[in-house]
């Protein structure tokens, strides 16, 4: 067997272990490089070890920690609080201000675990209260925790983005993050109009949240901080990666976080999963194996289907798999291959697809994001009924995904 060969079969062994299996697979990828690397293809160890992103490895790290400090002090928490104040009672209201909330929270870096992880306990509880359906809260919770995760300053819109330029795609960060935020919208629309968005208009005001939503010293300090750091990613340019690692290291020195919660926050099982199958990627794009993906992929598709098909296979891929483990480090790199196999297409906007196909199907609630929601539904709520609706939709959305992405997905990509 050669090496182009063995690292494709150790990428489609990856990918159903992820399926069906509890172990890391950043770990099992690395277990597999090694000896394809170095018993197969006749490599050293350090040039084994030259395929670890590390440049990814501390963007990523540094990203996690600031939004870490901003957590465990607090900070995101009565920002959510405060938001919720907002809305004074307004039923009708309360559904599109889970989204924007869970959608700026996850924008300004926390990403859609961490940001789902905050607004749906807040959320589904004012929901049990006011009539809100708790399937509609947990579709707009999700929804829009996912519509800001691939900005480029949160850690999954850095990891998205990083893919891309080693693809030779970089430069489209807001692009990129637009198009992900409109499928997301659009399906939080629907679910709004089909899940009782129009019976609240019906409905009565409710008792805003009792709980002290007031800003102490550490949280208007972080929020100043993190301010910062997005105004000099944005406008000067600051690598996010290291700028962050001097945000969340000055929020420690003055006293408005303490560095041991912090770096427990850090989640390393994503981290280790996405250097982990970075690495194979790299043997398989070395020893040859990635021009056999891509010609693999580009057998199922051709020049005018390409952005629906690739967003349905990477779709039904992740509504069981890791979106950001698995998914998109291993498609994203094929991107440029498989264009050039098919002879036609855009692959900016097959990658776009890639990125929406993979992300709206992550309501499931075999993902992390959908299992958040359930898990946090209030008591006297039937949480399995919960359970099959979400599932219900998470499947539809590989079809709405592919539907958006073919109809739509071009207009992102200017």
């Amino acid at each position: 067997m050669t090496p182009a060969v063995a690292s494709l079969l150790a990428l489609l062994a990856v990918i159903v272990a992820s399926l069906f299996s509890r172990v890391n697979v950043g770990m099992l990828a690395v277990a597999l490089a090694w000896p394809i690397a170095m018993a197969g293809a006749g490599w050293k160890a350090d040039a084994l070890m030259q395929t670890f992103p590390a440049s990814l490895f501390l963007t990523l790290l540094g990203v996690t920690l600031l939004f870490g400090a901003s957590q465990t002090n607090g900070t995101m928490e009565a920002l959510t609080r405060h938001a919720l104040r907002l809305c004074r009672g307004n039923t009708v209201l309360l559904p599109p201000l889970f989204f924007a909330m869970a959608c700026v929270v996850s924008t300004l870096g926390a990403g859609a675990i961490s940001s789902t992880a905050l607004v749906a306990p807040l959320a589904m509880a004012i929901s049990a209260r006011a009539g809100v359906p708790v399937f509609l809260t947990a579709l707009m919770v999700g929804n829009g925790a996912n519509a800001g995760n691939l900005s480029p300053i949160s850690a999954i819109g850095v990891l998205v983005q990083g893919l891309m330029q080693r693809a030779g795609l970089g430069g489209h960060e807001w692009s990129v993050w637009a198009a992900n935020f409109s499928a997301h919208a659009l399906a939080a629309i629907v679910a709004w109009i089909l899940f009782g968005g129009l019976a609240l208009f019906r409905a009565g005001r409710v008792d805003s949240p009792a709980d002290d939503a007031a800003f102490s010293k550490a949280h208007i300090v972080t929020l100043a901080v993190t301010g910062a750091w997005i105004a000099g990613v944005v406008v000067f340019k600051a690598n996010p990666g290291l700028s962050a690692f001097a945000a969340a290291s000055a929020l420690v020195l003055v006293g408005s976080a303490d560095d041991g919660p912090v770096v427990k926050s850090v989640p390393w099982s994503v981290i280790l999963m996405v250097s982990g199958v970075s690495v194979l990627i790299g043997v398989l794009e070395k020893t040859g194996g990635m021009d056999l993906f891509t010609s693999l992929l580009a057998r199922i598709m051709t020049p005018a289907t390409v952005n629906g098909s690739m967003a349905f296979v990477t779709g039904l891929i992740s509504t069981y798999s890791s979106t950001s483990g698995v998914v998109y480090p291993a498609f994203l790199p094929a991107v440029p291959g498989v264009v050039s196999k098919l002879g036609g297409g855009d692959p900016l906007q097959v990658a776009m697809s890639i990125n929406v196909g993979a992300a709206v199907v992550d309501v499931s609630p075999l993902s992390t994001i959908g299992a958040l929601c359930i898990a946090a539904i209030p008591s006297g709520q039937d949480a399995r009924a919960l359970f099959r609706k979400m599932l219900v939709w998470g499947l539809s959305m590989s079809v709405m995904g592919a539907l958006f992405c073919q109809l739509f997905i071009r207009f992102f990509a200017l």
